[in-house]
């Protein structure tokens, strides 16, 4: 059994509050710190809000494809993407278990799309697959469908497309899931409206009132870690639209041109239409040309979206780090996780795993 601790967390984000509903659970008593009013996302206008706001992982789509991010990505994030795909179903089950009422994990595969002129990037990704043993041994094979299959498993879906069945892909329900993960977090204390200044070994320096000592601090706080790691934002954008009596099942990821594109389905008869990277540390609202390009694609992918309406649209930024690799940074009395780039949802169980082991601190099984 190990050392009941006095921890304290610096974000509230997908990071810090999953690391607080499980270091709550093996009985530490966890404190976390996070400069937003309160656990939910504030409410949002046709803008959105400022990114400032609330955690990124509020805006992200909750997309777990660690296939399809092979298109930018290594091995070795689809690897940690797929263990996190089981380790998000118990997270949920679990959830689940102890009251959470709201859709919190669905897992019907995804699909990758391309047209005709970008067959190229799609067989660039599925091609890793075939090559590489570490991925083979892991994941299942994609599985090519043919007009007659597409339309069967994806009626709504524009018939021209050449498609993949990425088997056991899965989302998770962002804003649901934030929330629950802080309601079921039993001993943890939320101190929202404080903002960690500063990250030292077994002290958090919070702004306006100095410091506070646990046994152990995590700095969990993405971009607020500037500038203790050389961090830059990427943008992320994303339209939400209401297309009542229009059926979709799974997530979709569209090669395009310019965007990685995906559409995903929400309860209430919402998709989520988003675009996984801008270089930019831009805050602003989405531009028209990103707007314009997103739900132009999602159109020509999902016809019936044509008479959708706009419910919002939201820009947030994701912590990145030169190499776009996650990095985590034990010492004593500390711990620091960041850089999940545009991975967040995809790899926080696995690296909140990995580091509580190295920690000696890795709770009972969910």
């Amino acid at each position: 059994m190990a050392k009941q601790l006095r921890v304290g967390i610096a974000g509230a984000g997908v990071l810090g509050r999953l690391l607080a509903w499980r270091l709550s659970r093996a009985g530490h008593a966890v404190t976390v710190f996070d400069p937003a009013s309160g656990p939910q996302a504030p409410a949002t206008g046709m803008l959105g809000v400022p990114s400032s706001a609330c955690a990124a992982g509020f805006t992200a789509a909750g997309m777990l494809s660690p296939l399809a991010e092979l298109d930018n990505a290594g091995p070795e994030i689809a690897v940690l993407g797929w263990r996190s795909l089981a380790l998000w179903r118990e997270v949920a089950g679990q959830l689940k278990s102890e009251g959470a009422n709201e859709p919190l994990f669905q897992q019907e595969g995804s699909l990758l799309l391309a047209r005709g002129s970008d067959l190229g990037a799609a067989h660039r990704v599925l091609n890793r697959l075939k090559v590489d043993p570490a991925l083979t041994q892991h994941m299942p094979a994609p599985q090519a469908l043919d007009r007659a299959h597409l339309c069967a498993l994806e009626p709504a879906l524009a018939p021209d497309l050449n498609a993949w069945l990425l088997p056991g892909e899965a989302q998770v329900m962002p804003r649901a899931m934030l929330t629950a993960l802080c309601t079921h977090a039993p001993g943890v204390w939320w101190c929202w409206g404080e903002r960690v200044e500063r990250v030292d070994a077994g002290v958090l320096h919070l702004a306006g009132e100095g410091p506070v000592q646990f046994d152990l601090v995590i700095d969990a706080r993405g971009l607020g870690a500037k500038p203790d790691l050389p961090l830059r934002g990427v943008r992320g954008e994303v339209v939400w639209l209401h297309a009542p009596g229009v059926r979709l099942q799974r997530p979709v990821r569209l090669l395009h041109p310019r965007h990685r594109v995906y559409i995903v389905p929400r309860p209430g008869d919402l998709f989520v239409v988003g675009a996984s990277e801008i270089e930019s540390e831009d805050r602003s609202p989405v531009s028209l040309r990103s707007a314009v390009e997103l739900m132009a694609a999602a159109h020509s992918v999902l016809p019936e979206l044509a008479e959708a309406r706009i419910v919002h649209m939201e820009a947030n930024l994701r912590p990145a780090l030169p190499d776009n690799a996650p990095q985590a940074i034990h010492a004593p009395g500390l711990l620091r996780i960041n850089g999940l780039f545009r991975h967040g949802w995809l790899l926080a169980p696995a690296l909140v795993e990995d580091a509580l082991q190295s920690l000696d601190l890795e709770p009972a099984h969910v």
